[in-house]
């Protein structure tokens, strides 16, 4: 027999624990991203405000997430473990500028009358949006956009992001006001 080293241990703890890091089987993982990439890419789109930068961090939150050594009780907090890891990425990814752009649409033929009336109008608004929301704190545009474009409750919200179910309806409604404020602003007053 021969002897066993320190470091031949050491391989074989490493491979204990290979074999515990990932909790679900390739289906359940499938299934389960396939019900949650979706809302997600979309949260970090809308808080990093770079398409490319929320693909990398798409795919670290996920990485991170099955590398979790943990056991979920259900999807619902499955999914916000998920998403709390999202935002704490988003924090992390500070270091990296932010460039917001926003894709219009050329019309190709001499007749670039728009059919709607109001077309014009909402473009408009849906730029002053997109400004004001960069001009939120990460915080402030992670609470708005899982309690409106979401719909989450704050109870999952509370969960998602750490906070206390009490602080965050503070945070939220401070969020809202400071929105309300930033829109009535780029409008000259105007509500």
């Amino acid at each position: 027999m021969r002897d066993v080293t320190l470091s031949d241990i050491e391989r074989l703890g490493a491979l204990d624990e290979a074999d515990r890091t990932f909790q679900m089987d390739e289906e359940a993982f499938r299934a389960f991203y396939e019900l949650t990439a979706r809302s997600l890419h979309t949260y970090l789109c809308r808080a990093v405000g770079d398409s490319r930068a929320a693909d990398d961090l798409l795919q670290e939150t996920y990485y991170r997430f099955l590398r979790a050594p943990r056991s979920f009780d259900s999807d619902n907090h499955r999914r916000n473990y998920l998403f709390r890891i999202a935002s704490n990425l988003i924090v992390d990814n500070r270091r990296v500028p932010r460039m917001t752009t926003v894709d219009v649409e050329h019309a190709d033929s001499a007749d670039a009358t728009p059919r709607q009336p109001d077309v014009a109008e909402r473009a408009t608004a849906r730029i002053d949006l997109a400004r004001a929301m960069d001009r939120l704190s990460r915080r402030e545009r992670s609470l708005l956009w899982l309690a409106y474009a979401q719909g989450w409750s704050h109870e999952e919200m509370a969960v998602a992001l750490g906070l206390k179910k009490a602080s965050l309806k503070t945070l939220l409604f401070r969020a809202r006001r400071h929105l309300v404020r930033l829109l009535t602003t780029s409008h000259g007053g105007r509500t």
